[in-house]
């Protein structure tokens, strides 16, 4: 049972649950997937499959290299991409996913506005605003946001120092949430600002307002902050292996270069 069976099987097992049917797509957006291409990549250019079924045109998409081998049963050409990105070149298509069809149990037609529905979803930047902070105590939200945000940032080592969450009072006598990210990598904030921003959606709780500020190590902001926040340390992501020549980078891997689909 890989995660996305797991999240399939909890949606199945309650279809009035929209929480569980949104853990579902959020782990279909984190998780990486295996898109079987009618031939071998050209440059920045995927062709994928396209199976015309009666209920329209499909790709085919899988979570394990194993399953798809499985499904057709000699080799084949594909592309590991995130969730996200798949759904991101799928939009606007008219075009559905066939997710690990076969034996797998989370084997299942999305179709195009599923597919759209969550490109737009997590395509969703949130909103900027100002505000001072006067005061911070101890968080108070529900646990399944909070591993919501533990599961989210576990994916965004070294973007990063670590992050801060407490409830925060404004100078304007407003209260909320704050998550603080400290040591923010140059240009990663928008990308951790929409983290956070998923995690709310995709948690079922997304009425919860969360604020998302970053704060330079050592900031008084950060210490006071620290006092009584739960922290969140960012995993350090591995040095890359040196070696003589360097391989290209896989299609969908870098976000400023999407790949393109050809039909």
């Amino acid at each position: 049972m890989t995660l996305l069976d797991q999240a399939h099987a909890a949606m199945e097992a309650a279809p009035g649950d929209d929480a569980a049917r949104l853990r579902f797509y959020g782990q279909l957006a984190d998780g990486e997937l295996f898109l079987l291409l009618e031939r071998e990549p050209e440059d920045e250019t995927l062709t994928p499959q396209v199976f015309n079924l009666d209920e329209g045109p499909v790709v085919l998409a899988f979570d394990l290299e194993e399953r798809l081998a499985a499904f057709t049963g000699v080799p084949a050409p594909y592309a590991a991409l995130p969730g996200r990105v798949v759904a991101g070149l799928l939009a606007g298509q008219g075009i559905g996913l066939g997710l690990n069809l076969g034996d797998a149990p989370s084997a299942m037609l999305l179709p195009p506005d599923a597919v759209e529905w969550l490109a737009d979803t997590i395509g969703h930047a949130p909103d900027e605003a100002e505000a001072r902070p006067e005061s911070f105590t101890p968080p108070r939200l529900p646990q399944s946001l909070i591993a919501a945000l533990d599961g989210k940032l576990g994916r965004a080592g070294g973007l990063a120092a670590h992050a801060l969450l407490a409830a925060v009072r404004y100078d304007d006598g407003r209260d909320g949430h704050m998550l603080a990210f400290i040591a923010a990598r140059p240009g990663a904030e928008p990308a951790l600002a929409r983290s956070v921003s998923e995690a709310l959606t995709f948690s079922g709780l997304e009425a919860e307002a969360l604020d998302v500020a970053f704060f330079a190590e050592g900031a008084p902001a950060e210490a006071a902050m620290a006092r009584v926040a739960l922290r969140f340390d960012l995993p350090v992501p591995k040095a890359p292996e040196l070696r003589e020549e360097r391989a290209p980078a896989a299609p969908g891997m870098d976000p400023a270069r999407p790949p393109i689909l050809r039909y």
